[in-house]
């Protein structure tokens, strides 16, 4: 029974003999709205359903797009690297070693599963690098459909030294030359590894949602700042010389009035 149905009106605020003809005609229509909202609510859920159809169907239309335009992100040299160091959000979970590791960051792909109500997944290929022997880093996100939301990732196989999420420890009293092991710092990798709520991953969903349909506009997005700096530039320059004209000329001015 719903809300409306249960919240019936008090048979004891009547004249005395029960519910008024007033009441009564409010909770009959009560009663008929909750009616009304249970069909729009069917309608509601069945919009949803087509719609998800639709977005499964596009999805299908926009993969060859996908892959042609990867195909000529890789001829631009540090296109991805760029276009997260110019991601407002991204940037900031950036350090200097991921910048120097993302240089050889040559592709990104998002997929959505075929029920894209269930997740999606986030893959990273690499150029060979010193840093780690993977090819391709992944993250995949399972989002409750059929059972509980989970992330799964792939390992990262640092070599020595490089893992950025981890610095090495100084040596204590008494431990001349030991180091004590390693400090877990804040890395952007540290994503790769790590396995919260599914539901709640704020990067998986910026790079699905945001730098994944048109990374263009942040690989373009440092060069547009400077052009439009330039441009801002150039119009002070320009009021400063209307200004100076304006000066000389009233100075002429005053001076043919004097002769």
């Amino acid at each position: 029974m719903s809300n409306a149905k249960q919240a019936k009106l008090d048979p004891n605020s009547g004249d005395g003999d029960g519910i008024t003809e007033q009441e009564r005609a409010a909770q009959d229509a009560v009663d008929k709205i909750d009616e009304v909202q249970t069909e729009i609510d069917k309608l509601n859920e069945s919009a949803s359903e087509e719609i998800l159809k639709v977005e499964q169907k596009y999805n299908k239309l926009r993969q060859p797009h996908f892959v042609k335009r990867s195909e000529l992100i890789a001829k631009i040299p540090n296109f991805w690297v760029t276009a997260f160091v110019n991601h407002p959000q991204v940037s900031s979970m950036l350090t200097e070693d991921d910048e120097d590791i993302l240089q050889y960051l040559k592709k990104v792909d998002v997929t959505e599963f075929e029920d894209i109500k269930s997740g999606y997944k986030v893959s990273f290929t690499f150029e060979k690098n010193s840093y780690f022997k993977n090819e391709v880093l992944w993250k995949e996100f399972h989002l409750g459909e059929g059972g509980e939301p989970r992330t799964e990732i792939s390992p990262i196989d640092w070599y020595p030294g490089k893992d950025p999420t981890k610095k090495a420890g100084s040596g204590g009293p008494g431990k001349a030359g030991k180091k004590r092991g390693y400090e877990e710092v804040e890395s952007f990798f540290a994503w790769f590894t790590s396995q919260g709520d599914a539901t709640q991953d704020e990067l998986g969903e910026v790079i699905k949602d945001d730098i994944w349909p048109n990374p263009l506009q942040y690989y373009l997005a440092s060069e547009m700042d400077g052009s439009g700096m330039d441009d801002e530039e150039d119009d002070d320059e320009e009021e400063d010389l209307d200004e100076e004209d304006v000066g000389e000329e009233e100075d002429n001015a005053d001076e043919n009035e004097d002769d």
